[in-house]
C-alpha cells in the first residue's frame, strides 16, 4: 500500500511539473494580475468601505450606550455590501470571491448575520502537505468525461472510475453514519426541494450529492468561512441567485429556496462549461471563476485530465467524486448492499393548540415514527425561521410531516407529557445555573449565612447556542453587554464570540 502511494505521488509530481510549464497555465496568471477597470475597482472600493464601516458599527454597538444607531449603521453597511455584491456579478471583470472573502470576515463576529441556532459544518477532511487522499491517489491520468444530457437519467451517462470507487467506499463505511442522516432528513424536506430540480430538468440525484457533502441535511449548517443552509451558499453567490434577507431572515436556509437557487447555479454553469458535469460541481466548491478559465485554456480536457486536475486545490479534486459517488448511492443502493430507511415524507401542517416551542414539540412527541434521534431536526429543518426554543403562540401554523399531527394530539395535548416538556422548558428559560448542587426536590436546607450570602453573590449562567453577550444581559438586567464581559473578564475583541458552553457570572445583573 505505501509503495502504490508513493508510485502515485510519482506520477502527480510529474504531472504538475509538466503543467508548470504549459504556456495556457502562465497566460492564465498574467490575466489575473490585469488591473480592474474603474467599474469594478469602484465595487471594491465601495465594498473596503463598507467593511470598515461595518466593524467599526459592531464596536460602538456593543460598547457605547447609543446601541440603536450603531446597530443601525453596521446593518446598513451589511447591505450596501449585497448591494455591491450583486453589482459585482453583474459587472464583467468583477471577482465576486473578494465579496465572499469579506462577507466571511463579517460573518466571524455578525452575530446578526445568521439565525439563533447555526450549527457548525462538518469539518472537510483534509490533506497535509506532502500526503495525498484516499480520493486523489485513485485518480487515473486520463478518463472520460462525465456530462449531463437533458432529459436523460444521470445513471446513463455517469462513469464510475477509480476516485468515485474509492469515494463511494468512503460513504459505506465512515462517512455511513452521516449519509443515513442525509437520507432522512432530506425525504422530510423533498416536497419542498425537489420540485425545484425537476423544474429544472436536473437530476435529484445530484441534488441529493451536494447535500450530502455540503450540510448532511441539516437546515442551519453554518461554515467558518461564511458559507449557509442545506447547500452552503456563499453570501454574495446567495444574492445573485435571490437569496437575501427578508424580515431579518436569511433565506439561504430556507430549503425550497435554496434548491432553487442550486438548480438556477448549476444550469448557469453546464452553459457556459458545456455541459461538462464534473467541471460544473467543481465550480460549486471551488469558484466558478477558476474553473472557466481553465475550460477556456483546455477546452477539450475533462476534470479527471492531468492539466486540469493537477491545478485544483485538494479539497476540489475530492469534492467531484464525493458529491458524485453520493449521488450514485441514492440511485442504486442495492447495488453495495445500502438499505435506506422507509420515511414517510408525507407533509402536513400542524397548528398549536397553545403555546409551545419546537424544543417542547420535540420533547412531548418523543421517537415514535422515528425511533432514531426524535423529532428535533425535522422540526427545525421544516420551519427554518423558528427560534427553536421560543415559544410560539396558540393557533400558529407548523410544517411538519403528517404523522405528527395526531401524534400532537396524542402525546402534547393528552397525558403527562406535554407538561414534562413545559417543565423543562420553563426551568431551562427562568433558571441560571447555579454554582450550588440542588438535590431532585428542590427544596435543600437554608446553607449557613455565609454560604447563602456567597451563593447569592455568584450566580451563574451557560450561555446557549444562538445567544450572544448582548440578549443574556437583556434576559438578566444588565444595563448593557460591556458591563457583563467587565465582569467575566472578557476582553472587547472577544465579546462578538461567547461561545455556547460557557459559564458566565451573572451576578452583577438584577433582574
Amino acid at each position: 500500500m505505501l509503495n502504490f502511494r508513493l508510485s502515485v505521488a510519482v506520477v502527480v509530481t510529474i504531472a504538475l511539473a509538466g503543467c508548470a510549464g504549459n504556456p495556457a497555465q502562465k497566460q492564465s496568471a498574467k490575466n489575473g494580475q490585469e488591473k480592474p477597470s474603474p467599474a469594478v475597482a469602484a465595487l471594491y472600493t465601495r465594498l473596503a468601505d463598507d467593511e470598515k464601516r461595518y466593524f467599526a458599527a459592531r464596536d460602538l454597538a456593543t460598547f457605547r450606550a447609543d446601541e440603536a444607531a450603531a446597530t443601525a449603521s453596521y446593518q446598513w453597511a451589511w447591505n450596501d455590501a449585497q448591494d455591491a455584491a450583486a453589482l459585482c456579478a453583474k459587472t464583467h471583470g468583477c471577482d465576486t470571491a473578494k465579496f465572499d472573502v469579506a462577507f466571511a470576515r463579517m460573518s466571524g463576529q455578525a452575530v446578526a448575520a445568521a439565525p439563533a441556532g447555526e450549527e457548525a459544518t462538518t469539518p472537510e477532511a483534509t490533506t497535509n502537505a506532502g500526503e495525498i487522499s484516499a480520493v486523489a491517489a485513485a485518480v487515473p491520468e486520463v478518463s472520460r468525461t462525465v456530462t449531463l444530457l437533458k432529459g436523460r437519467e444521470l445513471s446513463e451517462v455517469m462513469t464510475l472510475n477509480g476516485p468515485v470507487k474509492v469515494a463511494l467506499e468512503e460513504w459505506l463505511t465512515t462517512l455511513r453514519p452521516f449519509l443515513m442522516d442525509t437520507y432522512e432528513n432530506y425525504q422530510y424536506m423533498r416536497y419542498l426541494m425537489w420540485p425545484e430540480y425537476e423544474k429544472a430538468k436536473l437530476p435529484e440525484a445530484i441534488l441529493f450529492g451536494i447535500m450530502a457533502k455540503e450540510s448532511g441535511g441539516r437546515v442551519h449548517a453554518y461554515s467558518r468561512s461564511g458559507a449557509a443552509g442545506l447547500l452552503q451558499f456563499m453570501p454574495a453567490t446567495g444574492q445573485r441567485f435571490g437569496l437575501g434577507f427578508v424580515d431579518g431572515f436569511d433565506q439561504r436556509y430556507d430549503p425550497q429556496l435554496a434548491a432553487r437557487a442550486n438548480a438556477a447555479y448549476l444550469n448557469e454553469q453546464l452553459a457556459i462549461l458545456n455541459n461538462n458535469l464534473e467541471m460544473v460541481i467543481a465550480a460549486y466548491n471551488g469558484g466558478e471563476g477558476r474553473m472557466q478559465r481553465l475550460a477556456k485554456n483546455a477546452p477539450d480536457a475533462s476534470f479527471w485530465d492531468p492539466e486540469i486536475f493537477a491545478q485544483l486545490p485538494p479539497e476540489t479534486r475530492d469534492y467531484v467524486p464525493v458529491v458524485l459517488a453520493a449521488a450514485w448511492l441514492y440511485l442504486h443502493p442495492e447495488k453495495y448492499n445500502l438499505v435506506f430507511p422507509k420515511i414517510d415524507g408525507r407533509p402536513g401542517t400542524l397548528v398549536l393548540q397553545k403555546r409551545a416551542s419546537l424544543a417542547e414539540l420535540a420533547v412531548c412527541l418523543g421517537s415514535e415514527g422515528n425511533a432514531h434521534d426524535g423529532w428535533f431536526r425535522t422540526l427545525r429543518n421544516l420551519n427554518a425561521s423558528v427560534d427553536p426554543r421560543e415559544p410560539l403562540p396558540a393557533s400558529t401554523p407548523l410544517r411538519v410531516p403528517l404523522q405528527l399531527v395526531t401524534l400532537y394530539e396524542k402525546n402534547c395535548m393528552r397525558g403527562v407529557w406535554g407538561s414534562v416538556a413545559s417543565d423543562l422548558h420553563e426551568a431551562v428559560l427562568a433558571t441560571p445555573v447555579q454554582t450550588a448542587l440542588v438535590s431532585a426536590t428542590r427544596r435543600p436546607p437554608p446553607p449557613p449565612p455565609v454560604a447563602k450570602a456567597r451563593s447569592r453573590a455568584a450566580p451563574t449562567y451557560v450561555v446557549r447556542r444562538g445567544e450572544t453577550l448582548s440578549s443574556i444581559a437583556r434576559k438578566f438586567g444588565c444595563g448593557n453587554a460591556n458591563e457583563l464581559a467587565h465582569a467575566n473578564g472578557i476582553k472587547p475583541r472577544d465579546v462578538g464570540n461567547v461561545h455556547p458552553g460557557r459559564v458566565l457570572q451573572v451576578g452583577v445583573c438584577t433582574r
